[in-house]
């Protein structure tokens, strides 16, 4: 029986920024319903890479691929409504806007944004909107936020807000969810609690690849790693694996995978 098509892959992606290289021909695939991390030293490539592969970034060459499909060169919004789904280093929340709002601007082909639907079919634009309604404030409750559903989002804590793009992201109903450093600048009490949001969303059917550097949490919940530096892909396995890797040893240069274990 041949092997399950990945749920998005990559095959020999470059993107030079003038004369630097940050990214040169990186390799790799995520198989479907894992979580994955993508890990490096700083300047490794690794959101740039993760840009690459969601249409922020145009490659200069290579191929991306979301179960199957060659997705190369497609803009953001069509790998959104592929599917392929991202959130951000710095959280990106509509400040101005309250929780619950933020929330009910996610998904994607809203009804109401039809003409048709709005003049000729308005009853199936009102159910539409019922049911976002409902799924938000269920995904609201699901994380910790249904209390602050009326806050405005700027006046959330910056681990709040980490919690908001996460449960924004499942409003717009990933296949794919790329995840650019879901644990930098939380507190330590909030880490643990996203992290199991996103086994939730494993457990849900979601494929996902963070970029991270915590590589405890790396460690406790992702089921394949894949390590860059210098733009390429150095090594890939479990945790495990690659804390004896000599590669990834020298990439590190032995602290942090050392380090690891102890959080």
């Amino acid at each position: 029986m041949a092997d399950a098509e990945p749920a998005l892959s990559c095959y020999g992606l470059h993107k030079s920024f003038g004369g630097v290289q940050a990214v040169r021909g990186a390799t790799f695939s995520i198989p479907a319903g894992h979580i994955c991390a993508l890990i490096g030293p700083n300047g490794a490539g690794k959101s740039t890479a993760v840009n690459l592969m969601c249409g922020e970034l145009r490659a200069d060459r290579g191929q991306v691929r979301l179960d199957g499909t060659d997705i190369s060169g497609w803009p953001t919004d069509r790998t959104a409504r592929a599917g392929l789904i991202r959130t951000y280093q710095l959280s990106r929340e509509f400040g101005r806007l309250t929780v619950l709002e933020n929330l009910m601007v996610a998904p994607l082909n809203p009804a109401g944004e039809s003409l048709l639907n709005i003049f000729f079919r308005p009853g199936r634009v009102r159910a539409a909107e019922r049911r976002n309604l409902d799924r938000a404030l269920h995904t609201l409750s699901a994380f910790g936020l249904y209390e602050l559903r009326d806050s405005y989002a700027r006046e959330l804590s910056g681990g709040q807000k980490r919690l908001l793009e996460l449960a924004r992201s499942v409003m717009a109903g990933p296949r794919v969810l790329l995840l650019d450093e879901p644990m930098a600048g939380i507190n330590p009490a909030l880490i643990d609690k996203i992290g199991e949001h996103i086994l939730g969303l494993r457990d849900d059917g979601v494929t996902v690849l963070m970029v991270e550097h915590n590589l405890a949490v790396v460690e406790r919940i992702c089921d394949h790693v894949i390590v860059m530096a210098e733009g390429a892909t150095l090594a890939t396995g479990r945790m495990s694996e690659l804390r004896a890797d000599p590669a990834v040893i020298r990439a590190y240069l032995g602290g942090a995978l050392s380090d690891s274990a102890a959080g």
